[in-house]
This record gives C-alpha cells, sequence and structure tokens, in this order.
C-alpha cells in the first residue's frame, strides 16, 4: 500500500504498513478498545535499518520514550519520535512478535501472528526483511514485578484511544492488530486498528 496521506484501516488479525515522509505523523487509534498493535518502523531507503527497542532503551534509559523523545534504530539514528498519547500509556518494549512458532507451542499451529502480518504487509510494499524485529506493541499491559517477573495484562485502551508518532527520516511503518487470543493481552477477540498518516 503506497499510502502516504489518510487512513488505512488493519483488520482484526492483519497488518498494514505505509510510507511515512520525514516531518508527517503517523497515529495508530485503537477502534473498538483493548486491541494490541505491534508496531515496527525501517528507513524507507534501506530496510535493513530498522526501529530497535534495545537500542532505543539504551539512549532513553526508560522502558518506553516519553513524549518528545526518539525511537532509534540499530544504527542509533532516530526514526520515530513519540508525538502524543492519548491512551492509559501503557506500551512495552520487552516481548517479541508472536509467530509460528510461539502458537505451534500453545497447540494452535496454523494461527495467524504479528510475524506472519508484517511479512505480507511489507510485501505489500515490495519489501521483505530476514527477520522479524522486535516490536512496539502499542496498548500492550506488560508491568514488570520488584522480583524482575513479568504480567501479562489485558489492554486497558477505549475505544478512539491513539499514539502519534512523527517521522523523523522517511520511513516505513508497519501496524499488525496482534491476533493473539491465547492469552489473555487483548482481553477478548481480537479488532481492528486504524493508521492515520496526518
Amino acid at each position: 500500500m503506497e499510502l502516504t496521506a489518510g487512513r488505512t484501516v488493519v483488520p482484526a488479525r492483519e497488518g498494514r504498513a505505509v510510507r511515512v515522509p520525514a516531518g508527517r505523523r503517523v497515529r495508530v487509534v485503537d477502534l473498538e478498545g483493548g486491541q494490541v498493535g505491534d508496531l515496527f518502523a525501517f528507513a524507507a531507503d534501506d530496510p535493513r535499518e530498522r526501529l530497535s527497542a534495545m537500542h532505543t532503551r539504551s539512549v532513553t534509559s526508560r522502558l518506553f520514550p516519553a513524549v518528545g523523545e526518539a525511537f532509534v534504530t540499530d544504527r542509533r539514528r532516530p526514526i520515530l519520535a513519540l508525538a502524543g498519547d492519548g491512551s492509559p500509556g501503557s506500551h512495552d518494549m520487552l516481548i517479541a512478535a508472536c509467530d509460528p512458532a510461539r502458537y505451534a507451542a500453545l497447540g494452535v499451529p496454523e494461527h495467524r501472528s504479528c510475524a506472519r502480518n508484517l511479512d505480507e504487509a511489507l510485501a505489500e510494499l515490495g519489501l521483505d526483511v530476514t527477520a522479524t524485529p522486535q516490536p512496539v506493541n502499542l496498548f500492550m499491559r506488560i508491568p514488570v514485578e520488584e522480583q524482575g517477573r513479568l504480567r501479562w495484562l489485558p489492554a486497558e485502551s477505549r475505544p478512539g484511544d491513539s499514539i502519534t508518532f512523527e517521522a523523523v527520516m522517511d520511513c516505513v511503518v508497519a501496524v499488525s492488530a496482534c491476533p493473539q487470543d491465547q492469552v489473555g493481552i487483548n482481553g477478548g477477540e481480537p479488532t481492528s486498528l486504524a493508521i492515520d498518516v496526518l
């Protein structure tokens, strides 16, 4: 999808990707509430360079950037800046994207996954990646307890809640409406998201 402005609906359990020029904003909207979205971003001129959660954590010294801070790539260059958060503010950069191996281990090997959704969304733009990068898990609640244990809680985003990024470089942004229904992060059946390029 070569869209550079307007709304792209990401149907439940699927993924979509859009091109976002530097300086433009991109907003991810939870249309019905309680839905996790896996966000990925790649440099437009070289998709081997991608948003890196671990590099971002090392730059910001946070588990998730604050408004005004940047997400950086695996080459430590800013790719997206967090421009605004109109949600309860729970997001995650620790948990890997769900993939076929995850669902095979849960006994549902034919289940859709965020890794597959990413591949399909990028293929629509004529792109591919050799490995699924760590996503930015929007609206996902994974609190870290005192002893370092992680808890998997349902997303608390409400219908219409959103998070907005500004592209620091020309990039491709992909979002998967996470199909996870084996662990209660979505709080029920997965639902749709929207990507608004502003």
